[in-house]
Protein backbone atom coordinates (compact mmCIF):
# COMPACT_ATOMS: atom_id res chain seq x y z
CA UNK A 1 0.00 0.00 0.00
CA UNK A 2 2.81 2.41 0.84
CA UNK A 3 4.24 2.36 -2.70
CA UNK A 4 0.86 3.04 -4.33
CA UNK A 5 0.04 5.69 -1.74
CA UNK A 6 3.35 7.52 -2.23
CA UNK A 7 3.15 7.40 -6.01
CA UNK A 8 -0.47 8.55 -6.38
CA UNK A 9 -0.53 11.09 -3.56
CA UNK A 10 -1.42 14.45 -5.13
CA UNK A 11 -1.40 12.98 -8.62
CA UNK A 12 -4.01 12.28 -11.28
CA UNK A 13 -2.90 9.37 -13.46
CA UNK A 14 -4.15 7.21 -16.29
CA UNK A 15 -5.27 3.97 -14.66
CA UNK A 16 -3.83 1.84 -17.44
CA UNK A 17 -0.42 3.47 -17.19
CA UNK A 18 0.37 3.24 -13.49
CA UNK A 19 3.57 1.33 -12.63
CA UNK A 20 1.46 -1.15 -10.62
CA UNK A 21 -0.62 -4.17 -11.68
CA UNK A 22 -4.24 -3.31 -12.49
CA UNK A 23 -5.36 -5.98 -10.03
CA UNK A 24 -3.70 -3.98 -7.23
CA UNK A 25 -5.27 -0.73 -8.43
CA UNK A 26 -8.73 -2.34 -8.63
CA UNK A 27 -8.31 -3.71 -5.11
CA UNK A 28 -7.59 -0.22 -3.77
CA UNK A 29 -10.56 1.18 -5.70
CA UNK A 30 -12.84 -1.39 -4.03
CA UNK A 31 -11.44 -0.41 -0.63
CA UNK A 32 -12.07 3.26 -1.36
CA UNK A 33 -8.39 4.26 -1.29
CA UNK A 34 -8.34 5.17 -4.99
CA UNK A 35 -11.03 7.18 -6.79
CA UNK A 36 -11.58 6.58 -10.52
CA UNK A 37 -12.67 9.46 -12.79
CA UNK A 38 -13.95 9.46 -16.34
CA UNK A 39 -11.29 10.74 -18.72
CA UNK A 40 -13.76 13.09 -20.44
CA UNK A 41 -16.25 14.76 -18.15
CA UNK A 42 -18.93 17.43 -18.29
CA UNK A 43 -18.11 20.67 -16.46
CA UNK A 44 -16.43 18.94 -13.54
CA UNK A 45 -14.33 21.88 -12.43
CA UNK A 46 -15.18 25.52 -11.77
CA UNK A 47 -11.77 26.54 -13.13
CA UNK A 48 -13.06 25.77 -16.61
CA UNK A 49 -15.56 27.74 -18.66
CA UNK A 50 -19.09 26.35 -18.67
CA UNK A 51 -19.60 27.09 -22.38
CA UNK A 52 -18.46 23.67 -23.59
CA UNK A 53 -20.25 20.50 -22.51
CA UNK A 54 -17.31 18.10 -22.27
CA UNK A 55 -13.69 18.62 -21.37
CA UNK A 56 -10.57 16.62 -20.60
CA UNK A 57 -10.41 15.69 -16.90
CA UNK A 58 -6.62 16.07 -16.89
CA UNK A 59 -5.86 19.26 -18.81
CA UNK A 60 -9.24 20.98 -19.11
CA UNK A 61 -9.15 21.09 -22.92
CA UNK A 62 -12.61 21.52 -24.45
CA UNK A 63 -11.71 20.99 -28.11
CA UNK A 64 -12.12 17.23 -28.27
CA UNK A 65 -11.89 14.82 -31.19
CA UNK A 66 -14.74 12.35 -31.83
CA UNK A 67 -13.88 8.92 -33.26
CA UNK A 68 -15.23 5.39 -33.54
CA UNK A 69 -13.59 3.61 -30.62
CA UNK A 70 -12.61 -0.06 -30.89
CA UNK A 71 -12.41 -0.33 -27.10
CA UNK A 72 -15.95 0.77 -26.24
CA UNK A 73 -17.46 -0.04 -29.66
CA UNK A 74 -19.05 3.36 -30.05
CA UNK A 75 -18.47 7.04 -30.72
CA UNK A 76 -15.84 8.27 -28.28
CA UNK A 77 -14.07 11.54 -27.62
CA UNK A 78 -10.39 12.03 -26.86
CA UNK A 79 -8.12 14.93 -25.96
CA UNK A 80 -5.36 15.76 -28.40
CA UNK A 81 -3.88 18.53 -26.25
CA UNK A 82 -2.25 16.28 -23.64
CA UNK A 83 -1.96 13.12 -25.74
CA UNK A 84 1.81 12.93 -25.25
CA UNK A 85 1.10 11.93 -21.66
CA UNK A 86 -1.12 9.06 -22.81
CA UNK A 87 -4.50 9.35 -24.46
CA UNK A 88 -7.41 10.47 -22.32
CA UNK A 89 -10.73 9.48 -23.87
CA UNK A 90 -14.37 9.00 -22.88
CA UNK A 91 -13.80 5.35 -22.00
CA UNK A 92 -10.47 5.71 -20.18
CA UNK A 93 -10.18 6.25 -16.45
CA UNK A 94 -7.99 8.62 -14.48
CA UNK A 95 -7.29 7.82 -10.84
CA UNK A 96 -6.49 9.84 -7.74
CA UNK A 97 -5.52 8.77 -4.22
CA UNK A 98 -8.29 9.17 -1.63
CA UNK A 99 -6.86 6.97 1.12
CA UNK A 100 -4.73 7.91 4.15
CA UNK A 101 -2.47 10.88 3.55
CA UNK A 102 1.28 10.53 3.29
CA UNK A 103 2.99 11.87 6.39
CA UNK A 104 5.54 14.42 5.18
CA UNK A 105 8.80 14.70 7.08
CA UNK A 106 9.60 17.78 9.14
CA UNK A 107 13.26 16.79 9.49
CA UNK A 108 15.30 18.56 6.83
CA UNK A 109 18.86 19.83 6.58
CA UNK A 110 19.61 23.34 5.32
CA UNK A 111 23.08 23.11 3.80
CA UNK A 112 23.77 26.59 2.47
CA UNK A 113 26.58 28.75 3.78
CA UNK A 114 26.20 31.65 1.36
CA UNK A 115 25.03 35.11 2.31
CA UNK A 116 22.32 37.19 0.70
CA UNK A 117 22.86 40.76 -0.44
CA UNK A 118 20.86 43.50 1.25
CA UNK A 119 18.31 43.49 -1.58
CA UNK A 120 18.13 39.70 -1.72
CA UNK A 121 17.60 39.50 2.05
CA UNK A 122 14.82 42.09 1.90
CA UNK A 123 13.03 40.23 -0.92
CA UNK A 124 13.55 36.91 0.88
CA UNK A 125 11.94 38.27 4.07
CA UNK A 126 9.03 39.71 2.10
CA UNK A 127 8.49 36.41 0.29
CA UNK A 128 8.64 34.45 3.55
CA UNK A 129 6.02 36.76 5.06
CA UNK A 130 3.73 36.17 2.06
CA UNK A 131 4.28 32.42 2.35
CA UNK A 132 3.42 32.41 6.06
CA UNK A 133 0.32 34.58 5.53
CA UNK A 134 -0.78 32.65 2.42
CA UNK A 135 -0.64 35.64 0.08
CA UNK A 136 0.54 35.45 -3.52
CA UNK A 137 3.90 37.11 -4.15
CA UNK A 138 5.93 38.22 -7.18
CA UNK A 139 9.72 38.42 -7.05
CA UNK A 140 10.68 40.74 -9.91
CA UNK A 141 14.45 40.41 -10.05
CA UNK A 142 16.89 41.07 -12.87
CA UNK A 143 18.75 38.19 -14.52
CA UNK A 144 21.63 37.22 -12.26
CA UNK A 145 20.09 38.78 -9.13
CA UNK A 146 20.22 35.45 -7.32
CA UNK A 147 16.51 34.63 -7.37
CA UNK A 148 17.09 30.98 -6.52
CA UNK A 149 19.07 31.72 -3.36
CA UNK A 150 16.44 34.00 -1.90
CA UNK A 151 13.89 31.16 -2.16
CA UNK A 152 15.88 28.91 0.17
CA UNK A 153 14.64 30.29 3.54
CA UNK A 154 10.95 30.17 2.54
CA UNK A 155 11.21 26.66 1.16
CA UNK A 156 13.10 25.43 4.23
CA UNK A 157 10.38 26.89 6.44
CA UNK A 158 7.71 25.06 4.44
CA UNK A 159 9.57 21.74 4.48
CA UNK A 160 10.15 21.84 8.22
CA UNK A 161 6.41 22.35 8.69
CA UNK A 162 5.79 19.15 6.72
CA UNK A 163 4.40 20.87 3.67
CA UNK A 164 4.78 19.72 0.08
CA UNK A 165 6.31 22.27 -2.27
CA UNK A 166 6.51 22.58 -6.05
CA UNK A 167 8.79 24.80 -8.10
CA UNK A 168 7.36 24.88 -11.62
CA UNK A 169 8.88 26.38 -14.74
CA UNK A 170 7.94 26.32 -18.42
CA UNK A 171 11.45 25.25 -19.51
CA UNK A 172 13.18 21.87 -19.11
CA UNK A 173 16.56 23.61 -19.04
CA UNK A 174 15.54 25.53 -15.92
CA UNK A 175 14.51 22.28 -14.19
CA UNK A 176 17.88 20.75 -15.05
CA UNK A 177 19.65 23.82 -13.70
CA UNK A 178 17.65 24.08 -10.46
CA UNK A 179 17.33 20.44 -9.36
CA UNK A 180 20.99 19.79 -8.43
CA UNK A 181 21.25 23.16 -6.70
CA UNK A 182 18.28 22.45 -4.45
CA UNK A 183 19.48 18.91 -3.77
CA UNK A 184 22.79 20.33 -2.58
CA UNK A 185 21.06 22.82 -0.28
CA UNK A 186 18.57 20.25 1.06
CA UNK A 187 20.64 17.04 1.01
CA UNK A 188 18.24 14.98 3.17
CA UNK A 189 15.09 15.98 1.30
CA UNK A 190 13.57 13.71 -1.35
CA UNK A 191 13.46 15.88 -4.48
CA UNK A 192 12.09 14.85 -7.86
CA UNK A 193 12.94 16.63 -11.13
CA UNK A 194 10.08 16.10 -13.57
CA UNK A 195 10.27 16.87 -17.29
CA UNK A 196 9.61 15.03 -20.54
CA UNK A 197 11.85 11.95 -20.63
CA UNK A 198 12.90 12.20 -16.97
CA UNK A 199 13.51 8.96 -15.04
CA UNK A 200 10.32 7.79 -13.34
CA UNK A 201 10.27 7.72 -9.55
CA UNK A 202 7.57 5.98 -7.54
CA UNK A 203 8.53 7.26 -4.08
CA UNK A 204 7.06 10.35 -2.43
CA UNK A 205 8.93 13.63 -2.89
CA UNK A 206 8.28 16.57 -0.60
CA UNK A 207 9.93 18.99 -3.02
CA UNK A 208 9.20 18.69 -6.73
CA UNK A 209 10.87 20.74 -9.44
CA UNK A 210 8.90 20.30 -12.64
CA UNK A 211 8.00 21.75 -15.99
CA UNK A 212 4.51 23.25 -16.03
CA UNK A 213 3.55 20.49 -18.50
CA UNK A 214 4.21 17.88 -15.81
CA UNK A 215 1.76 19.59 -13.46
CA UNK A 216 -1.04 18.29 -15.66
CA UNK A 217 -0.44 15.02 -13.81
CA UNK A 218 -1.07 16.57 -10.38
CA UNK A 219 -4.26 17.52 -8.58
CA UNK A 220 -4.47 19.23 -5.19
CA UNK A 221 -0.98 17.95 -4.50
CA UNK A 222 0.92 20.98 -3.19
CA UNK A 223 0.67 23.28 -0.21
CA UNK A 224 2.66 25.96 -2.05
CA UNK A 225 3.60 26.42 -5.72
CA UNK A 226 6.37 28.70 -6.98
CA UNK A 227 6.37 29.45 -10.72
CA UNK A 228 9.85 30.38 -11.89
CA UNK A 229 10.19 32.24 -15.22
CA UNK A 230 6.45 32.90 -15.07
CA UNK A 231 6.44 34.91 -18.30
CA UNK A 232 8.15 32.28 -20.46
CA UNK A 233 6.70 30.59 -23.52
CA UNK A 234 4.66 28.38 -23.67
CA UNK A 235 3.20 29.07 -20.21
CA UNK A 236 1.92 32.54 -21.06
CA UNK A 237 0.30 31.33 -24.30
CA UNK A 238 -1.20 28.02 -23.12
CA UNK A 239 -4.30 28.18 -20.93
CA UNK A 240 -3.96 24.47 -20.14
CA UNK A 241 -0.59 25.07 -18.47
CA UNK A 242 -1.96 27.95 -16.42
CA UNK A 243 -4.86 25.69 -15.49
CA UNK A 244 -2.40 22.91 -14.59
CA UNK A 245 -0.71 25.16 -12.01
CA UNK A 246 -4.05 26.03 -10.40
CA UNK A 247 -5.16 22.38 -10.42
CA UNK A 248 -1.88 21.11 -8.94
CA UNK A 249 -2.14 23.21 -5.78
CA UNK A 250 -4.49 22.54 -2.91
CA UNK A 251 -7.67 24.60 -3.00
CA UNK A 252 -6.64 27.17 -0.37
CA UNK A 253 -3.01 27.35 -1.50
CA UNK A 254 -1.57 30.32 -3.38
CA UNK A 255 0.94 30.64 -6.20
CA UNK A 256 4.13 32.71 -6.01
CA UNK A 257 5.93 33.98 -9.12
CA UNK A 258 9.60 34.67 -9.87
CA UNK A 259 10.86 36.29 -13.05
CA UNK A 260 13.08 39.02 -14.46
CA UNK A 261 10.52 40.07 -17.04
CA UNK A 262 6.96 39.94 -15.65
CA UNK A 263 4.07 40.84 -17.91
CA UNK A 264 1.90 43.86 -17.12
CA UNK A 265 -0.96 41.45 -16.38
CA UNK A 266 1.09 39.57 -13.79
CA UNK A 267 2.19 42.80 -12.09
CA UNK A 268 -1.44 43.91 -11.86
CA UNK A 269 -2.59 40.50 -10.69
CA UNK A 270 -0.21 40.12 -7.72
CA UNK A 271 -0.44 42.54 -4.79
CA UNK A 272 2.86 41.75 -3.02
CA UNK A 273 5.90 42.49 -5.20
CA UNK A 274 9.62 42.51 -4.41
CA UNK A 275 11.86 44.33 -6.89
CA UNK A 276 15.59 43.66 -7.23
CA UNK A 277 17.30 45.77 -9.90
CA UNK A 278 20.83 44.69 -9.01
CA UNK A 279 22.80 41.54 -9.67
CA UNK A 280 24.09 39.65 -6.65
CA UNK A 281 27.71 40.61 -7.45
CA UNK A 282 26.87 44.31 -7.69
CA UNK A 283 27.97 44.84 -11.30
CA UNK A 284 25.70 46.40 -13.91
CA UNK A 285 23.61 44.40 -16.34
CA UNK A 286 25.33 44.14 -19.73
CA UNK A 287 23.85 46.72 -22.08
CA UNK A 288 23.44 45.35 -25.61
CA UNK A 289 25.17 46.98 -28.52
CA UNK A 290 23.36 47.12 -31.86
CA UNK A 291 25.22 46.18 -35.02
CA UNK A 292 23.73 46.10 -38.51
CA UNK A 293 24.06 42.73 -40.23
CA UNK A 294 22.59 43.32 -43.64
CA UNK A 295 21.32 40.41 -45.74
CA UNK A 296 22.57 37.85 -43.20
CA UNK A 297 19.97 35.27 -44.28
CA UNK A 298 20.94 35.64 -47.95
CA UNK A 299 24.59 35.16 -47.03
CA UNK A 300 23.76 31.99 -45.10
CA UNK A 301 21.60 30.61 -47.91
CA UNK A 302 24.57 31.17 -50.24
CA UNK A 303 26.68 29.19 -47.75
CA UNK A 304 28.59 32.19 -46.48
CA UNK A 305 28.79 33.86 -43.11
CA UNK A 306 28.48 37.63 -42.94
CA UNK A 307 31.98 39.05 -42.30
CA UNK A 308 30.90 40.72 -39.03
CA UNK A 309 29.43 37.49 -37.67
CA UNK A 310 32.47 35.52 -38.74
CA UNK A 311 34.81 38.06 -37.12
CA UNK A 312 32.83 38.04 -33.85
CA UNK A 313 32.89 34.25 -33.67
CA UNK A 314 36.59 34.05 -34.55
CA UNK A 315 37.44 36.52 -31.79
CA UNK A 316 35.62 34.30 -29.28
CA UNK A 317 37.51 31.26 -30.57
CA UNK A 318 40.89 33.03 -30.52
CA UNK A 319 40.36 34.22 -26.95
CA UNK A 320 38.89 30.87 -25.85
CA UNK A 321 35.64 32.52 -24.74
CA UNK A 322 32.50 30.32 -24.68
CA UNK A 323 29.68 31.76 -26.75
CA UNK A 324 26.01 31.47 -27.63
CA UNK A 325 24.62 32.61 -30.97
CA UNK A 326 20.82 32.92 -31.04
CA UNK A 327 18.85 32.49 -34.27
CA UNK A 328 15.21 33.38 -35.02
CA UNK A 329 14.40 30.02 -36.66
CA UNK A 330 15.61 26.43 -36.54
CA UNK A 331 15.86 26.38 -40.34
CA UNK A 332 18.26 29.34 -40.50
CA UNK A 333 20.30 27.97 -37.60
CA UNK A 334 20.67 24.57 -39.26
CA UNK A 335 21.72 26.20 -42.53
CA UNK A 336 24.34 28.21 -40.63
CA UNK A 337 25.74 25.31 -38.55
CA UNK A 338 28.11 23.87 -41.19
CA UNK A 339 29.35 27.40 -41.94
CA UNK A 340 30.31 27.90 -38.28
CA UNK A 341 31.89 24.46 -38.25
CA UNK A 342 34.32 25.67 -40.89
CA UNK A 343 35.66 27.97 -38.16
CA UNK A 344 35.71 25.19 -35.56
CA UNK A 345 34.41 21.67 -36.17
CA UNK A 346 33.13 21.30 -32.58
CA UNK A 347 30.58 24.13 -32.81
CA UNK A 348 27.11 22.56 -32.57
CA UNK A 349 23.49 23.70 -32.66
CA UNK A 350 20.61 22.98 -30.30
CA UNK A 351 16.84 23.48 -30.31
CA UNK A 352 13.76 22.40 -28.33
CA UNK A 353 13.29 19.02 -30.02
CA UNK A 354 16.99 18.10 -29.92
CA UNK A 355 17.36 14.79 -28.04
CA UNK A 356 20.95 15.74 -27.13
CA UNK A 357 20.10 19.21 -25.86
CA UNK A 358 21.02 18.45 -22.25
CA UNK A 359 24.34 16.88 -23.29
CA UNK A 360 25.30 19.73 -25.60
CA UNK A 361 24.72 22.36 -22.92
CA UNK A 362 26.77 20.26 -20.50
CA UNK A 363 29.61 20.09 -23.04
CA UNK A 364 29.62 23.88 -23.33
CA UNK A 365 29.67 24.19 -19.54
CA UNK A 366 32.59 21.72 -19.37
CA UNK A 367 34.42 23.51 -22.21
CA UNK A 368 34.23 20.45 -24.46
CA UNK A 369 32.67 22.56 -27.21
CA UNK A 370 33.63 26.21 -27.86
CA UNK A 371 30.12 27.50 -28.49
CA UNK A 372 26.51 26.73 -29.25
CA UNK A 373 24.11 27.95 -31.91
CA UNK A 374 20.61 28.02 -30.48
CA UNK A 375 17.04 29.18 -30.75
CA UNK A 376 15.25 31.03 -27.95
CA UNK A 377 15.09 27.72 -26.04
CA UNK A 378 18.26 28.73 -24.19
CA UNK A 379 17.16 32.27 -23.37
CA UNK A 380 16.67 31.16 -19.75
CA UNK A 381 17.89 28.62 -17.24
CA UNK A 382 21.48 28.38 -18.39
CA UNK A 383 24.53 29.78 -16.62
CA UNK A 384 27.89 29.55 -18.40
CA UNK A 385 30.76 31.51 -16.80
CA UNK A 386 32.28 34.15 -19.11
CA UNK A 387 29.86 33.40 -21.96
CA UNK A 388 29.60 35.89 -24.84
CA UNK A 389 26.27 36.30 -26.62
CA UNK A 390 25.20 37.32 -30.10
CA UNK A 391 21.67 37.49 -31.48
CA UNK A 392 21.33 37.08 -35.23
CA UNK A 393 18.23 38.86 -36.54
CA UNK A 394 17.42 40.54 -33.23
CA UNK A 395 14.77 42.54 -35.11
CA UNK A 396 12.73 39.42 -35.93
CA UNK A 397 9.30 39.11 -34.25
CA UNK A 398 10.33 36.06 -32.19
CA UNK A 399 12.73 38.27 -30.22
CA UNK A 400 10.38 40.21 -27.95
CA UNK A 401 11.83 42.68 -25.47
CA UNK A 402 11.47 40.16 -22.64
CA UNK A 403 13.21 37.46 -24.72
CA UNK A 404 16.08 39.84 -25.53
CA UNK A 405 16.41 40.83 -21.87
CA UNK A 406 16.53 37.17 -20.84
CA UNK A 407 19.08 36.39 -23.56
CA UNK A 408 21.20 39.31 -22.39
CA UNK A 409 20.93 37.94 -18.87
CA UNK A 410 23.19 35.02 -19.84
CA UNK A 411 26.16 37.43 -19.96
CA UNK A 412 28.18 38.39 -16.88
CA UNK A 413 26.31 36.19 -14.39
CA UNK A 414 29.30 34.93 -12.39
CA UNK A 415 31.26 37.00 -9.92
CA UNK A 416 34.52 35.86 -11.57
CA UNK A 417 33.35 37.12 -14.98
CA UNK A 418 30.77 39.89 -14.34
CA UNK A 419 31.06 41.42 -17.82
CA UNK A 420 30.99 40.22 -21.42
CA UNK A 421 29.94 41.08 -24.94
CA UNK A 422 26.26 41.24 -25.84
CA UNK A 423 25.55 42.13 -29.45
CA UNK A 424 22.23 42.34 -31.27
CA UNK A 425 22.90 41.85 -34.98
CA UNK A 426 19.97 43.24 -36.94
CA UNK A 427 18.54 44.26 -40.29
CA UNK A 428 16.95 47.37 -38.81
CA UNK A 429 16.47 48.32 -35.17
CA UNK A 430 13.07 47.20 -33.87
CA UNK A 431 10.88 48.69 -31.13
CA UNK A 432 11.46 45.52 -29.05
CA UNK A 433 15.23 45.97 -29.27
CA UNK A 434 14.97 49.57 -28.14
CA UNK A 435 12.61 48.64 -25.33
CA UNK A 436 14.91 45.86 -24.08
CA UNK A 437 17.86 48.24 -24.03
CA UNK A 438 15.80 50.91 -22.26
CA UNK A 439 14.62 48.48 -19.54
CA UNK A 440 18.16 47.22 -18.93
CA UNK A 441 19.43 50.79 -18.60
CA UNK A 442 16.56 51.63 -16.24
CA UNK A 443 17.48 48.71 -13.97
CA UNK A 444 21.11 49.82 -13.97
CA UNK A 445 20.03 53.35 -13.01
CA UNK A 446 18.12 51.96 -9.99
CA UNK A 447 21.15 50.15 -8.61
CA UNK A 448 22.09 51.24 -5.13
CA UNK A 449 25.23 53.31 -5.01
CA UNK A 450 28.14 51.80 -3.05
Amino acid sequence: MKEVQEFLSGRIWLKEETPFPLTVIDMFIRKGFITPHKGIQSNYNSLISQKEKNQCRRCGNKKLITFQCAKCNGPCQYCRHCIRMGRVSSCTELITWSGPLVESSSQHTFNWTGTLTVLQAKASRELLHSVLTNQSHLVHAVCGAGKTELLFPAIFELLTHGQRVCIATPRTDVVLELAPRFQQVFPNTVIHALYGGAPENTNYAQLIIATTHQLLRFEEGFDVVFVDEADAFPFTMDEALQYAVQKAKKQQAVVHYITATPSDELVQQVKNISLISERFHGFSLPVPRFDGLWNYSKHIKKEKLSPKLQKWTQQCLDNKLPFLVFFPTIELMEQATPLFQRLHKEIVSVHAEDAERKLKVLKLREKKVPGLLTTTILERGITIPNVQVAVVGADEAIFTSSALIQIGGRVGRSIEYPTGDLVFFHHGISFEMDQAKSIIRAHNAKREKP
